[in-house]
């Protein structure tokens, strides 16, 4: 007698992954993270022309925006570490705090 084999039993990894709430929910923060990636790349850019600036009128660098950049800087990797599946937990405003 041939045995069959019901098709939940066999399901393969993609259809398992297909009806996961979990990667759907990822794909949307991912998203929305990629969305504040491309925000941060703006502010980036505008903390450099504003550095820029201040050392050409001032000759020294602005110790607020230094370490403003830095964090930027830290967030942003933070961002790419997700969007990489490098991390699980979701960068700020999510799950992490602003990088100090």
């Amino acid at each position: 007698m041939n045995e069959t084999v019901s098709p939940s039993a066999e399901e393969s990894p993609l259809a398992k992954n297909l009806k996961s709430k979990s990667i759907w929910m990822r794909l949307l923060f991912m998203l929305v993270v990629t969305f504040l990636y491309s925000i941060s790349r703006i502010v980036v850019g505008a903390v450099v022309v504003v550095q820029f600036f201040w050392v050409l009128f001032t000759g020294e660098t602005n110790q607020k925006l230094k370490v403003f950049g830095k964090s930027l800087a830290t967030y942003t990797n933070q961002i790419i570490l997700y969007l990489t599946f490098n991390i699980e937990e979701r960068p700020f405003p999510f799950d992490m705090d602003w990088p100090n």
